[in-house]
């Protein structure tokens, strides 16, 4: 995860100081790509800090599930009832109670509506009962060398419904000599607290298509458009900055041959194997 570092100096060193939507300010650059090898002896997680392995996953699962209620990615996250979640947050909490209730979805210990976000997308875009998950991977098996496999959260027509609109907006799957790759493009990219998750979980999407698909496994390409530090996170940045990437860990996945027994795996059933990170560094999330 070298060139996730890279990333970070290059935006503290040539990008420009702006305001944003928060009040926070951030320094950016528009444009920037990295590429991490697919490799079964390397999973790309950062390990300068901790990642939220648990997060991660629960949080795949749940879009891959077609789900938009913030209360069920808390139960498969932390694989509880919904009645012992009452104090358990998620990384989608702050903008369900902040977002979601300026749209007037319900907000309470029970249900937390985020709109036609993600999951929704995925599997049901548009509300036109269009699966886009089913659709990738029946590409992928019946038409492997097709250039238009491609996975779009970002729906026009429902933005005003959305509690927060899509960050990585599209990814685009091909398949070169049997091995299975994913490009990212992420339009608004946090470059310290998101883009290691980021990078974790379309790896791990990629890991899963290839597994149901019978492929091998290629590249994960990022690129990112507006690629940003908030100012609030410099000194966080510049800890992480000091600190030497070690060998990433080797992702342990449950067996599943179809997207239905891929959605019955819990977010336990993933492990990251010798994965040794460094201290977490906390900072605060932009709502």
């Amino acid at each position: 995860m070298k060139q996730y570092l890279d990333a970070l100096q290059y935006i503290l060193d040539n990008g420009e100081d702006v305001d944003d939507r928060t009040g926070i300010g951030t320094r950016t650059v528009f444009g920037y790509q990295m590429r991490f090898p697919l490799l079964h002896s390397e999973f790309p997680a950062v390990t300068t800090k901790k990642l939220a392995w648990r997060s991660v996953v629960g949080e795949l699962l749940w879009f891959l599930e077609g789900n938009t209620d913030e209360r069920r990615l808390a139960e498969i996250t932390f694989e509880k009832n919904r009645s012992e979640l009452e104090f358990k947050k998620t990384i989608w909490t702050a903008n369900a109670d902040k977002q979601g209730k300026d749209l007037g979805y319900q907000n309470n210990d029970w249900v937390k509506l985020l709109g036609p976000v993600y999951g929704k997308q995925w599997r049901d875009f548009d509300s036109q009962d269009f699966d886009q998950i089913k659709t990738i991977i029946k590409q992928l098996k019946d038409e492997p060398d097709s250039r238009r496999i491609i996975l779009s959260a970002w729906n026009p027509n429902q933005l005003d419904k959305m509690a927060l609109p899509p960050c990585h907006t599209l990814a685009q799957f091909r398949v070169i000599n049997n091995k299975l790759s994913c490009q990212l493009y992420q339009r608004s990219a946090d470059m310290f607290l998101g883009v290691p998750f980021n990078i974790a979980s379309y790896s791990l999407l990629t890991y899963m298509l290839a597994q149901i698909c019978k492929l091998d496994l290629g590249e994960f390409v990022w690129t990112g458009g507006d690629c940003h530090i908030y100012k609030n996170h410099f000194d966080q940045v510049q800890q992480q900055l000091k600190r030497t990437p070690v060998k990433g860990p080797v992702l342990e996945m449950p067996a599943f041959t179809n997207l239905e027994e891929l959605l019955e795996t819990k977010t336990s059933d993933y492990k990251l194997i010798n994965y040794n990170p460094m201290e977490s560094i906390k900072a605060p999330m932009a709502v």
